[in-house]
């Protein structure tokens, strides 16, 4: 018998306000055509004035721990993944764990920029395994419209603001791929392409949060690589083939590399889960977003195998392979 961390709730939030590609050809010199063909994306949710990565980690919870119908004093532990943090401390996380009411256990942050999310869902399910945790919550939300420059047509454009989060319980398996519950995990990191991905400040530094600045065609061609090699690690360490796969849910970032990866995996397009279209690309928020909108809709399913892949700053990437 081994121990599995298996997803037993799942939550999202968006804020209420969308801002299209003609919003921003307003604003810059860009166009809804420009934008569409180059990333896939039409529109993107921006966060409120006064509206905080907190507030919308703690809405994305709350719906997890309601569909998970687990209540707030079961959890041990919440790690949430952020580059947006509302301050430089405490913990985004701390600040949930308090406007939930948990007052037992732990929470602190993860920083993985876009791969966020997968590096905290690995930290989990290391806690599950190693018996420190029985519940988790993990959580990505992120307001990178708070670091964009809005005169730079190259990065304003791509990104948007949300949460998404799913909650992890303790159980038991066989130890082979037909356990439900997450398999394995993947983590990289590559500091020595820190100046294609980064962002210009920082309180050590410039005593500034400064704005997301990105070296894209570069970028794009990490990433084509990296995550081809993370999805066959991932199948290889389980003795799968891309042929065994239910579902792709990949970090939303642009659609071009969301589809060659689909097409590398030989995955029928229906199976491959885009959000990018109407989220934009939303850093540590968009694997559990486009999960948990594909698990609402009804698409993804109980006992299906689905694959989580991301890349980000840093470089960092990864992948986890979780048998819903």
């Amino acid at each position: 018998m081994v121990m599995r961390s298996v997803i037993v709730g799942c939550g999202s939030y968006l804020p209420a306000r969308v801002v299209t590609n003609d919003d921003l050809a307003k604003m810059v010199d860009t166009s809804d055509e420009w934008i569409t063909q180059r990333t896939g994306i039409r529109s993107r949710h921006i966060a409120a004035e006064g509206e905080m990565t907190s507030d919308l980690a703690l809405a994305a919870a709350r719906a997890a721990l309601a569909h998970g119908n687990v209540a707030v004093d079961e959890l041990d532990l919440i790690v949430l993944a952020t580059a947006t943090p509302d301050q430089t401390f405490p913990a985004t996380a701390a600040k949930v764990q308090a406007a939930l009411g948990m007052t037992r256990g732990a929470a602190f942050d993860v920083q993985a920029v876009c791969s966020g999310f997968i590096y905290a869902l690995s930290v989990a399910d290391n806690f599950i395994k190693a018996g420190q945790a029985r519940t988790v919550l993990v959580i990505g939300a992120e307001t990178f419209s708070r670091i964009l420059d809005w005169n730079d047509r190259a990065t304003c454009v791509l990104f948007g603001d949300g949460a998404g989060a799913v909650v992890l319980r303790a159980e038991e398996g066989e130890g082979t791929a037909a356990d439900r519950g997450i398999l394995s995990t993947h983590l990289h990191s590559d500091g020595r392409h820190h100046d294609l991905l980064y962002v210009d400040g920082g309180p050590s530094s410039t005593q500034t949060v400064g704005h997301v600045r990105m070296a894209g065609q570069e970028v794009f061609k990490h990433a084509v690589v990296n995550l081809a090699e993370v999805v066959g690690e991932a199948l290889e360490a389980n003795g799968l083939t891309p042929a065994d796969l239910n579902w792709l849910v990949p970090h939303q970032a642009n659609r071009r590399i969301i589809e060659n990866t689909g097409r590398k995996l030989k995955m029928d397009p229906a199976r491959v889960v885009m959000t990018v279209d109407h989220h934009g690309n939303t850093s540590a928020a968009s694997i559990p977003l486009a999960l948990c909108e594909a698990v609402a809709d009804g698409r993804i399913q109980r006992g299906e195998l689905v694959l989580l892949e991301a890349m980000g700053g840093g470089f960092t990437w990864g992948a986890a392979l979780v048998r819903f």
